[in-house]
């Protein structure tokens, strides 16, 4: 009967042992991931500094910056939603900086009813921060050529759209017209190794319920 139990017990202990590996390694992750958000959350909420001449994702994702210049009126919006019932934009304008640079900012939020109002070109200070958003994939539907709404935050396509540097400010503070700012921040980052260590910690308790029940089974056979 031992003869035939050895080979079970040795696949229930290596099992569990690479199972519960896996739970202690998305730990692990998780603990990692929790210092590299804290690191994002400390750079969002750093003092503004002047804008780089060469912003690169790497480096400066997220670097806060401020702005002196003005609003040009060129354009583009981009679907979004509050929770209501009729979804608003999300405002994407050239900015040029008075060092003459023209770049995006994301100005933030309109209702849907305000989309006509006029936003004539006006002076203004911008402070947000650089990003580099990945809202858009190979799924992702090119803008509407009726309404002219965007389904994606494409910098490089938006860039060329309204001539200006593939470079993308997000505003934190308003900068007026009714626009809501929407600020970058941490809440669409995902931590979720804690659900994965706990998949792994579950399927480790039941490979080790499998193993035991074999056991059994095999001890019951040979009584």
């Amino acid at each position: 009967m031992l003869r035939r139990m050895i080979f079970p017990i040795l696949m229930g202990i290596a099992g569990c042992a690479v199972l519960i590996w896996l739970g202690n390694w998305q730990l692990q992750r998780m603990h990692e991931k929790a210092g590299v958000l804290a690191e994002i959350s400390a750079m969002i909420g750093a003092d503004p500094v002047a804008l780089p001449t060469a912003p690169e994702e790497a480096v400066d994702k997220y670097r806060p910056v401020a702005l002196d210049g003005r609003f040009t009126g060129d354009f583009v919006e981009l679907l979004a939603g509050d929770g209501k019932s009729v979804p608003g934009v999300r405002i994407i304008e050239a900015f040029q900086t008075g060092q003459g640079r023209r770049i995006l900012v994301d100005r933030g939020y309109l209702d849907h009813d305000d989309r006509a109002t006029a936003r004539p070109p006006h002076e203004a200070q911008v402070v947000g921060n650089l990003h580099w958003p990945q809202d858009s994939d190979a799924y992702t539907a090119p803008p509407d050529p009726k309404t002219g709404i965007w389904y994606a935050r494409d910098l490089p396509a938006m860039a060329e759209k309204l001539g200006t540097e593939p470079v993308l400010v997000v505003a934190r503070d308003p900068t007026g017209d009714g626009i809501a700012p929407v600020p970058v921040d941490i809440s669409n980052i995902p931590n979720d190794h804690w659900g994965y260590a706990i998949q792994w910690f579950a399927l480790a308790a039941v490979w080790g319920v499998m193993t035991l029940y074999l056991l059994w089974r095999i001890r019951q056979r040979t009584v």
